[in-house]
């Protein structure tokens, strides 16, 4: 588990308009994911919007448009697991990929919660659910805000 030397983030994300942005597979680890990133958004104080899509590879272009479309950050919420074909490797590289070109393209700040697992339990206990080691959703919406912050005080 790669939760060692984790940074604790807390930063005041009044003001900002953030959208989560979730694939819909594998709903009880996405969900998980998605209650940690709205408890770290509600405790920054950032107003929040949620948009369902059908995968993670629909992350990218809905991230975009949100973030064309006035949202300050965007926190990306995905779960590929392996399989027995290279479909894994194609949608892990285009979802990461793709939302790597998004944050850059904007310039706006895209917390990447996109677990890539080997099987579910690993997506277990990253999901902040009880019993979860680590609580992906809620890194990936501290890490979104707090860069929001500072690309709004770097253009003051």
């Amino acid at each position: 588990m790669s939760g060692e030397g984790v940074p604790e983030i807390t930063s005041d994300g009044t003001g900002l308009k953030v959208t989560i942005v979730a694939g819909r597979w594998h709903e009880e680890i996405t969900n998980g994911l998605l209650a940690g990133a709205h408890r770290a958004l509600a405790a920054s104080g950032a107003e929040v919007t949620e948009i369902r899509v059908p995968g993670s590879f629909e992350l990218p272009v809905v991230s975009r448009a949100a973030l064309e479309n006035g949202a300050d950050a965007v926190v990306a919420l995905g779960v590929i697991i392996r399989g027995g074909t290279p479909h894994f490797e194609y949608v892990s590289d285009a979802a990461t990929s793709g939302l790597t070109q998004v944050s850059v393209l904007t310039g706006k700040p895209v917390g990447f919660g996109v677990l890539t697992l080997d099987d579910e339990q690993q997506g277990l206990d990253r999901a902040g659910l009880p019993g979860s080691k680590e609580d992906k959703g809620a890194e990936a919406a501290e890490a979104a805000v707090a860069t929001a912050i500072v690309i709004r005080a770097l253009a003051r």
